[in-house]
């Protein structure tokens, strides 16, 4: 293992590509109770047009973290469900969703302090 963990073929750096896309970790989050359709995760979700929903699930399922079925029966429907690799991001999911309420409040209020001190966002 290299020391330097942040190069661009290493695996933690390919980790926080995973989890920075902003609605991976969400989808994610809202598939760990089992599998949903799509108009169930939007409507779970909120905020999620349809079109970044559905390249939200194929990237997902294109890395391995997501399985696409249709379960039998008429009308013909698609279901998403984790996969055994995608629920092992639960708990990082769940470790940096606990610490944005821990200390959300003061990201906001270092953010105000720079908007009302003349700051510029980076």
């Amino acid at each position: 293992m290299t020391t330097d963990t942040f190069l661009a073929d290493c695996r933690a750096r390919l980790a926080f590509d995973l989890l920075s896309h902003t609605w991976n970790s969400v989808v994610l989050w809202a598939l760990r109770d089992g599998p949903r359709r799509p108009v169930e995760l939007r409507e779970r979700i909120g905020g999620i047009s349809s079109k970044v929903l559905t390249e939200t699930l194929r990237r997902l399922q294109f890395n391995g973290l997501v399985d696409r079925h249709e379960p039998p029966g008429a009308p013909a429907r698609v279901e998403y469900g984790l996969t055994p690799l995608g629920r092992t991001l639960l708990g990082p999911i769940n470790a940096v969703g606990a610490w944005g309420f821990e200390y959300g409040d003061e990201v906001m209020a270092a953010q105000e302090a720079a908007e009302s001190g003349g700051g510029h966002p980076v």
